[in-house]
């Protein structure tokens, strides 16, 4: 089987509070899919500069690896702040360089060989970003126990109907939050308030495997065609919140990869997020605890 997990679309710097930190959804989710013990990939575009550069050296440092293009456009950049109580604000800056990701022949080639990948809708405000990652999608084969995640991840104006829909077509496998429920509840007319509901409804109308939903403090559920998983939250002391989702949908991905159960996989995705809670930043180096489990099954898969 196809054994290479992607996660696609932007790599940037967060411009923290307290100085710059590597970031972008797709980069976090590889990172931490790596640290299970999986053939990870980030799939993005930097500019030629040094804001690039150092993320490529960061990348190499994390023993992380990529499928990166250099383009002639600024290595992109976020500005986060910080509420009173952790939860970031960001202001993205546009036409940058993951804006221009093309699909080369080494992508065309990675899709083949891809099992997993994860996708948001940010990277595809523009065209050419879009067409990639529509490319790549339809390049890799489809094979028994493949996941195309679309962490929906909406981000200030940068979506619209047309993007979200073609997207929720495309994924197996939807991650979403309360909030982004209730806008996307708007936008496609399901009437109610009730969230379980409007999860119910877009699992059946797009034929989705699974549809995750994260509530913050109020816990999160695992919905399947035929199963609800339900997890608390657990109370932690929050440095920032930063790329805690993003390890959520990582360690999600790796225990349904090595054959966890729905409700195994889960709860490892709410332990790993918690514990990111915890550090600052989005690519903290987990406790062994949190990865011995899965990691230990493809290593032993690996020395077969």
């Amino acid at each position: 089987m196809n054994n290479i997990i992607v996660g696609m679309g932007e790599a940037l710097w967060d411009m923290l509070p307290e100085g710059k930190k590597i970031g972008g959804a797709p980069a976090n989710f590889a990172y931490h899919v790596s640290q299970f013990g999986l053939n990870s990939r980030v799939v993005s575009a930097v500019g030629n500069d040094k804001l690039g550069e150092e993320i490529m050296s960061v990348f190499q440092e994390k023993a992380l690896q990529c499928c990166i293009e250099c383009v002639n456009y600024p290595t992109g950049t976020v500005q986060v702040t910080l509420d009173s109580e952790g939860i970031p604000c960001y202001e993205i800056k546009e036409g940058v360089a993951w804006d221009n990701i093309p699909f080369t022949e080494e992508l065309r080639q990675l899709a083949l060989n891809t099992r997993a990948v994860c996708f948001g809708s940010l990277a595809q405000r523009s065209e050419a970003s879009k067409n990639t990652i529509n490319k790549f999608l339809e390049t890799m084969p489809n094979t028994e126990g493949q996941l195309k995640i679309f962490d929906i991840n909406l981000r200030q104006h940068f979506y619209n109907k047309e993007i979200l829909a073609h997207s929720l077509e495309q994924c197996n496998v939807l991650k979403i939050n309360d909030e982004e429920l209730v806008m996307i509840g708007r936008m496609f007319g399901y009437p109610g308030t009730d969230l379980q509901e409007k999860c119910q409804k877009l699992l059946s109308d797009y034929n989705l495997k699974m549809l995750i939903l994260t509530c913050g403090t109020n816990g999160s559920y695992v919905f399947t065609p035929d199963a609800i998983s339900f997890k608390e939250t657990p109370l932690v002391t929050v440095a920032d919140t930063v790329g805690a989702g993003d390890s959520f949908t990582a360690a999600f991905c790796a225990s349904i990869l090595a054959g966890k159960s729905i409700s195994e996989a889960h709860q490892l995705a709410v332990d790993v997020s918690a514990y990111v809670c915890t550090q600052s930043g989005a690519m903290p180096i987990l406790p062994d605890v949190l990865k011995e489990e899965v990691s230990i099954v493809f290593s032993s898969s690996r020395s077969r």
